[in-house]
């Protein structure tokens, strides 16, 4: 049994905010439908290379994008642009319990699938709409992304080397404004079933990738906030605590650099580092003891443990830092992150068996419950894959009525 067994999402969203909530809400139980364009589908099924290459050596149509989040899910290929798509809609909505959808501001209503339209015919409805900058607002009618919400949220002003040393404006290297407001979705949407099984009522979520960006900016943005100082770019420097960040370390046998992260996270930690790294005096002096005289003096503290930390090898010090209980860790490239013991021993990769590749390796689900595991059941859906499947199985179609409507390019 999963959590939300019982639980049908209609899902109108494509791109990766929307999808990261459905294959959210899917790893747990939902029944996501996965509403696609006939003939195209969700944008990133086109988003490669790579692409998934299938058993018999031939390239699909789907790149590994799609596939990163769309598991666990069922696909119904459906023109909404048409009169008889929009009423295929309004007629499964009657059988689900959430409803999302992450098209421009208007684009619903002009469909007649707005959130007052829908819920005319299921008042338990939870819809989710997300967008850029949300339904209202002077920002409204734009077309918001991810690498555009990431500059204007404030994230890329805080995020790469600093000025001094040459340093600009970097975002992060996946979409997180788009993941942030996918989870953040998930957890509205899971707060307002509950108060639908405690009511009866659905209600609107209003979902913004700039709201989403503006509140992660967590503790700088309190630091702003609180001191009216504008936080600038630190590198790979914490902005509040010293030193908690990457230290260059003797090369690699190669003669590469390389590259490690010290997280000194208190005044105890940091007097444990000292004495690994054999400067216990550092520890002692006024000017370093407290994480506040710490950060005040960064530029004379850092210099000097730049120049302790390429005395010794990344397995050395990581040895030692570890058996200090002192924070630290590698740098790892994707390719170590998955062959890490640790991320193995969690199950952190999964197989499945697609339609193309009888075993399809990509990300697990992090979430781990006790007593209703995430289920790994599905693979992510070729277009239109279970189109004939839910027609019958919620609305009673036989194949002469679903034909119908495909011969005039309705449905896919």
């Amino acid at each position: 049994m999963n959590s939300l067994d019982g639980i049908r999402v209609l899902d109108l969203s494509r791109i990766l905010a929307g999808p990261w909530c459905t294959q959210t809400l899917a790893d747990l139980g939902a029944d996501v439908i996965k509403i696609e364009r006939p003939g195209s589908g969700d944008d990133t099924r086109g988003w490669g290379p790579p692409f998934l290459v299938g058993d018999d050596g031939r390239e699909t149509p789907d790149a590994a994008y799609y596939l990163s989040a769309n598991r666990n899910k069922r696909s119904l290929a459906c023109d909404i642009a048409r009169p008889e798509g929009q009423q295929l809609i309004r007629a499964l909505v009657a059988h689900c319990d959430v409803f999302i959808e992450n098209f421009k501001v208007g684009d619903m209503a002009r469909y007649g699938l707005d959130y007052a339209s829908l819920a005319a015919l299921n008042p338990r409805l939870v819809y989710c709409s997300l967008t850029g900058f949300g339904q209202t607002g002077p920002y409204a009618a734009r077309a918001g992304y991810d690498y555009a919400v990431q500059g204007m949220g404030g994230l890329m002003s805080v995020t790469g080397e600093r000025d001094d040393r040459g340093g600009g404006p970097q975002k992060v290297g996946v979409a997180v404004a788009d993941l942030f407001t996918g989870m953040y979705s998930t957890v509205g949407i899971l707060a307002a079933l509950r108060h639908a099984e405690r009511t009866g009522e659905g209600q609107y979520l209003d979902m913004a990738l700039l709201d989403t960006q503006a509140a992660m900016l967590a503790n700088l943005g309190a630091n702003y906030l609180v001191s009216g100082k504008v936080p600038g770019r630190a590198g790979n420097a914490h902005q509040n605590i010293v030193p908690y960040q990457v230290f260059e370390v003797a090369p690699k046998p190669d003669g590469s650099q390389d590259f490690i992260i010290l997280a000194v996270g208190n005044d105890g930690q940091y007097a444990k580092f000292c004495q690994v790294a054999g400067r216990p005096e550092l520890a002692q002096d006024a000017r370093f003891v407290k994480n506040r005289d710490r950060v005040t003096h960064r530029a004379i503290l850092v210099p000097l443990l730049e120049a302790v930390m390429k005395t010794r090898a990344e397995a050395d010090w990581l040895a030692a830092l570890e058996a200090a209980q002192v924070p630290c860790g590698a740098i790892n490239n994707l390719a170590e992150v998955f062959a890490d013991p640790q991320v193995r021993e969690r199950a952190m990769v999964d197989s499945w068996q697609h339609p193309a590749k009888r075993e399809l390796r990509l990300v697990a689900s992090p979430l781990k419950l006790s007593r209703t595991p995430v289920r790994h059941e599905r693979p992510p859906p070729l277009l239109g894959q279970h189109t004939d499947e839910l027609l019958r199985e919620l609305l009673g179609w036989d194949a002469e009525r679903a034909a119908a409507l495909r011969a005039q390019g309705v449905i896919g």
